[in-house]
């Protein structure tokens, strides 16, 4: 059986580029916040990390050489994680095939997105998601019937509660443009005035928030490690401030790494979860 880590305790790099630069991060098991000026590491630090995970199966076996890892527990192999990144840019698949021909064949024939022009990354990664939404509604909806027919009301409820938060947190922050996610539908779509909308109609913003937070639902409660490279890039600040506060909402159980350059990102008391580059390199 796979033994999942909880949540990642120390990120050691043994030269961040050109044989300079060690970095050793202890890491804190909810929120962790990587600051610095331009050109110090932070990205690459994600990135690193983030390269050796990608790789699949068991690690430490196949993180990029130089970059460890240290868990909890100290046992696990596996880790589930995410990453969300800052830049969003046309989707442009390589001569090789990465995925991307497939994907923006099946976003512009599916019905839950109609047709879909000048696709971009983030919309890909929003049709990646709307297929995970509606496998976790499959997930919780199967949960809810277990419960029901051992009379657990209450339970069967609890379950439902997240999903609906969700909603009302979008419904929320999109308040000011009129839009609001139906609720009769399972895939997720809009309605704006009287019309009816699809995700790759969204904002830069509106697409970067709804990405980050479907994100954190679809993990359904899983521990797990959420990075994120810049992620206010787009947000209004209101919601930069309450980005942190909204993940751990919908998930608990999620462990936050992130950079940044945006002081709302920490305003709403993350301050202490701050660490600065010049801070961890040795």
């Amino acid at each position: 059986m796979q033994k999942y880590a909880d949540y990642i305790k120390r990120i050691e790099i043994d030269s961040l580029w050109s044989g300079k630069k060690h970095i050793v991060w202890e890491l804190n098991p909810r929120v962790n916040i990587l600051s610095g000026i331009n050109g110090q590491g932070k990205s690459t630090i994600i990135n690193k990390v983030v390269k050796g995970l990608s790789q699949g199966g068991e690690f430490p076996s196949h993180m990029l050489k130089g970059v460890k890892i240290d868990v909890e527990p100290v046992d696990a192999r596996w880790i589930r994680y995410d990453m969300i990144r800052s830049i969003d840019s046309p989707l442009q698949p390589s001569a090789e095939g990465d995925g991307f021909i497939n994907g923006m064949d099946a976003m512009k024939n599916s019905p839950l997105w109609g047709r879909v022009e000048g696709a971009s990354l983030l919309d890909f990664q929003l049709y990646n998601l709307q297929r995970k939404y509606l496998d976790y509604q499959v997930n919780i909806g199967n949960r809810i019937i277990a419960e029901l027919q051992k009379g657990n009301m209450d339970a069967a409820q609890l379950l439902s509660q997240k999903k609906t938060r969700f909603q009302d947190i979008v419904d929320d922050l999109f308040s000011e443009t009129g839009k609001k996610i139906v609720r009769t539908e399972n895939e997720i779509r809009f309605t704006q005035i009287g019309e009816m909308l699809m995700p790759y109609q969204l904002s830069s913003g509106e697409k970067q928030m709804l990405a980050i937070l479907l994100t954190v639902l679809v993990e359904d409660d899983q521990a797990y490690v959420l990075f994120m490279d810049e992620p206010e890039v787009s947000l209004h600040i209101e919601w930069q401030k309450r980005l942190i506060d909204l993940c751990l909402e919908l998930n608990p159980h999620v462990q936050i790494i992130l950079t940044t350059h945006s002081p709302a990102v920490i305003m709403n008391g993350w301050m202490d979860s701050v660490t600065e580059v010049s801070d961890i390199t040795v």
